[in-house]
């Protein structure tokens, strides 16, 4: 939807034009016509009153106009009465505007054929924007001439050949490749909804617009959407919604020296429902593009979303502006919003919207993709918390302290989990185990893998027989992941620990005074393998020890070998005399690692003394 195309603009004269028209001002009459004469680039001036003073050779071949045809004579009456409007305004205001022949070139050399705006025919090759007939057609730019005291005096047209104008468009078709490109590397490096917007808004600026503000739907907004039966493969709006739903601001980018004029404004993260005549709210409504551009100040309040938008626009001085709305395989999930200021960039042409919208396409799967993301990851989250929140409670004789510490967003929740077992004659079970993969599967199966333990706990088996039982019951089941598991039973009435391992790094005895020592226990296959062949190992339990069982997301890091990582804890000089509260906190501020890569376990125990 195109509030207000205006003119396309842009800078089609290339550096001959822009060279040309910047020393105008500083050269004198008679060396100005000598120069205007050689000029490959077509040059006329109109005086205050929109009359036609001069054009230069180059001007009268380009557009094929004879002197008797446009000097001396209004703009109304010449065949550039098509752009009076903008060219009004560039008198008015001062900003350089582009414009296209009004009429097919060849007819602009027949005087039998007046020109007028209702002449123009469109081709598919044609500029943006533009009204171009024929191959030979041409592009015009428009700049206000001035006194030294700022008074307007004039306007210069300067007027651009097919060749120049194919030269603009391989380089246009140059550009919009490197972005595209620059796109697909820059947008979605994450499975983050505000990372991948603010990597959107950042790319877009400042290579297309001095302010990019994007903002999502709540994931109820877009859950609605689809259950109102959108279709798929096809892009749609909220239209028939009462009014435009809430939307978080999640990334504003803009240039350094505008983000500090506009303070608060610029700070992401803040909550809006825009106006329902807003550009947002349009483009929401009908799922298609807003263009507009030579804004007033009144248009621009109207399509503002909000009155800190309308704000941010005035103090960066916007009259263009291009909302497109985020839709993902059918699931409208939020908008971009693009504006230009006066005098930095030319207003939004077909081409741009074009692009824009790819580039909203593109960031729009990635929000998709890191919206369901986040709710797969919180419903494995919340799934494992609830299995991990009543773990059994050891007898009176043995102090027990646990935690489980989620990954985060680096990657889904896996299957880390510990339990507490009592068994008969005052002694204790303590599971620390691990199943293999990481998603609500592995969670599921961890459930499995506790309810086995539990039942297995109530056969008063050894620890090596606990595990001969759970590997043969897993292995039946062809679904079921394989995992670590260490087994240790505390029987502080006989003073003794008693470990069995499958496939788990060992656990770790810190004593007052004494070194760090990891128990060397026989390490079995994981279960599930059905391979079997467990060993079991006593080791003998001291008053003042407290016993350290984790998984490998505590110690281990990428690149680095398995007993490097052991090493550096059994090197560390965790305390064994305070709470063990504060020894897992201590394990974790000095053992983990700084960005946590994987789920960690790890559970504390130290005998009671009676």
């Amino acid at each position: 939807m195109d509030i207000d195309n205006g003119h396309p603009r842009g800078d089609p004269g290339g550096g001959h034009a822009d060279a040309l028209l910047g020393t105008i001002a500083s050269l004198n009459p008679g060396l100005l016509v000598d120069v205007l004469a050689e000029a490959p680039v077509g040059v006329g001036l109109l005086d205050a009153e929109l009359r036609w003073l001069y054009a230069n050779p180059a001007f009268l071949s380009t557009t094929g106009l004879e002197p008797a045809r446009i000097l001396g004579r209004p703009v109304a009456a010449t065949p550039f009465a098509a752009d009076l409007h903008t060219i009004s305004r560039i008198l008015a205001e001062g900003n350089p505007r582009e414009a296209a022949d009004p009429r097919d070139a060849a007819d602009l050399a027949n005087p039998a054929n007046p020109a007028g705006p209702g002449d123009a025919v469109g081709r598919d090759d044609a500029e943006p924007g533009t009204a171009t007939a024929t191959a030979t057609g041409w592009q015009v730019r428009y700049r206000r001439l001035e006194a030294e005291e700022g008074r307007a005096t004039g306007v210069v047209v300067v007027v651009m050949g097919a060749a120049t104008r194919q030269q603009r468009r391989l380089d246009q078709a140059g550009r919009r490749l490197a972005l595209q490109q620059a796109a697909a590397e820059r947008i979605g490096t994450t499975l983050d909804v505000d990372i991948t917007c603010i990597e959107l808004a950042e790319l877009a600026v400042p290579a297309m617009a001095d302010l990019a503000i994007v903002e999502v739907m709540t994931h109820e907004i877009v859950d609605r959407a689809v259950d109102r039966g959108v279709d798929r493969s096809v892009d749609r709006g909220l239209g028939g919604q009462p009014e435009p739903p809430r939307m978080r601001r999640t990334a504003l980018a803009c240039s350094p020296e505008l983000r500090r004029r506009l303070g608060a404004l610029a700070l992401p993260a803040a909550s809006v429902r825009p106006g329902p005549d807003s550009a947002v709210a349009l483009s929401l409504a009908e799922g298609e593009p807003v263009v507009a551009n030579l804004l007033s100040d009144a248009e621009l309040a109207d399509l503002a979303q909000s009155p800190e938008t309308l704000a941010a626009y005035r103090i960066a001085d916007v009259d263009s502006l291009v909302t497109v709305p985020l839709n993902a395989r059918g699931r409208l999930v939020g908008v971009l919003t693009l504006a230009r200021g006066r005098g930095t960039f030319d207003g939004f042409t077909d081409d741009d919207r074009v692009l824009i919208q790819d580039l909203a396409d593109r960031a729009a799967v990635s929000v998709e993709n890191a919206r369901q993301y986040a709710d797969s990851q919180s419903v494995t989250l919340e799934l494992q918390r609830a299995l991990l929140v009543e773990p059994g409670r050891p007898h009176s004789n043995l102090e027990v302290a646990a935690r489980y510490l989620p990954s985060g967003n680096r990657t889904l929740v896996g299957g880390d989990w510990y339990e507490i077992v009592r068994l008969p004659f005052g002694r204790t079970l303590l599971v620390m185990g691990d199943v293999m993969g990481h998603g609500v599967e592995a969670a599921v199966d961890m459930s499995i893998y506790r309810s086995a333990i539990r039942d297995a706990g109530g056969m008063d088996l050894p620890p090596h027989g606990i595990l001969r039982h759970l590997d043969t019951l897993i292995s039946q089941d062809d679904t079921a992941r394989p995992a670590t598991c260490l087994l240790g039973v505390a029987d502080p009435n006989r003073g003794r620990w008693t470990f069995a391992s499958a496939g788990h790094l060992p656990p770790a005895l810190f004593a007052p005074g004494r070194p760090t020592e990891l128990v060397t226990v026989p390490t079995g296959p994981p279960l599930g393998t059905g391979i079997g062949g467990y060993e079991q190992t006593i080791v003998t339990l001291r008053p003042d020890q407290v016993l350290l069982m984790y998984t490998d997301g505590l110690v281990e890091r990428r690149g680095e070998d398995i007993d490097v990582s052991l090493a550096r804890l059994a090197a560390l000089p965790l305390g064994a005399t305070g709470g063990l509260e504060d020894l897992l906190d201590d394990a974790l501020h000095l053992v983990a690692p700084p960005a946590i890569e994987d789920d960690i376990a790890i559970l504390a125990a130290r005998a009671t003394p009676r």
